[in-house]
């Protein structure tokens, strides 16, 4: 089972080139960041973790744009993988997200995973022109419209949210035919079965810890859908408690992320080296 650092990036504390160097030196497989353009002043929309309009942190509303973030820190990394947790790709063009992600692909060496979220956040979705009832069909169509660009010398594509006609886009992703995409969500039957036919995998919410009967139905739905292999999941983990990741890893979670403090940069620092002693890396 790997093991993947999480840095909930903002304006303030440790930049994430640096945390994402010392992921690697510290022998951490991943390093994830997470998104958000803008939080709506006024929302109904309740924040998962809440239960309310209350957002948990501050940095929910100063956090960094995320192919900007790993951009940099693919500048200072050379094998540790670079991923989003979780993007919101409603929240962009899908023809330049397709080209910011392939390039980021191309100038990493293919180490980018792609998370992403159908979103939580109704009215942040709304001001991007998302109808929220359509979120799930508006992502299947968003990817697969970027999946054309990433695979075919001439891609078009004519779906109800994206349109475009035979087009030429290079660079192409390193990882064919393109990076995994992972999503992000609670687990179900109606979450596992749109995995199942559009991504590789799934990332858990932080409230989802006793996840055995989920990652049974995932597996077997999986199976069902006639896909090969077995599914990626990624479990956001708290303490390293080495029962609970010994037993995760034996029921097939890939990998656990840990996120990390919002902290001084030092202090981040030493978290991961701490994390890494107890971890064995």
């Amino acid at each position: 089972m790997r093991y993947g650092l999480s840095l909930f990036t903002s304006d303030r504390g440790i930049r994430p080139a640096d945390a994402a160097k010392a992921a690697e030196a510290n022998g951490f497989d991943a390093f994830y960041v997470p998104e958000h353009t803008h939080i709506p002043v006024s929302r109904d929309s309740d924040h998962p973790g809440t239960q309310s309009a209350e957002l948990p942190d501050d940095r929910y509303m100063r956090t960094l744009d995320p192919w900007v973030a790993l951009g940099t820190a693919a500048s200072v990394t050379s094998t540790i993988r670079l991923g989003t947790s979780v993007a919101l790709p409603l929240e962009h063009d899908p023809i330049t997200l397709a080209k910011t992600i392939a390039s980021l692909d191309h100038l990493s060496g293919g180490r980018v995973v792609f998370g992403v979220g159908f979103g939580w956040n109704a009215e942040e979705l709304a001001d991007h022109g998302v109808p929220p009832n359509k979120r799930r069909t508006a992502l299947r169509e968003y990817l697969e419209a970027m999946g054309e660009l990433w695979s075919k010398e001439e891609a078009s594509y004519d779906g109800q949210f994206v349109k475009y006609g035979p087009s030429w886009a290079w660079p192409k992703p390193v990882q064919k035919p393109r990076p995994p995409i992972m999503l992000g969500g609670g687990g179900n039957e109606k979450t596992f079965k749109w995995i199942a036919k559009s991504a590789d995998g799934w990332i858990t919410t932080p409230i989802e810890q006793e996840i055995d009967g989920n990652v049974e139905l995932l597996r077997k739905i999986w199976a069902e859908a006639g896909r090969v292999g077995e599914p990626e999941i990624t479990v956001l983990a708290g303490k390293p408690d080495p029962e609970k990741l010994a037993h995760w890893a034996d029921i097939g979670v890939t990998e656990a992320m840990f996120g990390t403090p919002d902290k001084s940069p030092e202090e981040v620092v030493g978290y991961m080296e701490r994390l890494a002693a107890k971890l064995g890396r």
